[in-house]
């Protein structure tokens, strides 16, 4: 995935009406990827990047991402230890 940012942002309702954030990234062959981040992700993203609006997270690097999902699925395995 090298190369890959984020280049839009929106923030959606999930299933149980919480909001999530929906984000593109670009990659640098011209593809792209559509991630959805619930609360706890967007919170770990947002705070890696010292982001304030989620419009600020356009240009992001996706390891970003990649973090802010590990972080996120981790709280799952701290719960069950």
């Amino acid at each position: 995935m090298a190369g890959a940012t984020i280049s839009e942002v929106h923030v959606v309702a999930a299933h149980d009406g919480e909001a999530e954030l929906r984000i593109t990234l670009d990659f640098g062959n011209g593809g792209q990827s559509v991630v959805t981040l619930d609360e706890f992700a967007t919170r770990a993203l947002m705070t890696s990047c010292g982001a304030t609006s989620a419009e600020q997270l356009i240009g992001v690097d996706w390891a970003h991402v990649r973090d802010a999902l590990i972080a996120a699925s981790g709280r799952f395995a701290e719960a069950a230890a």
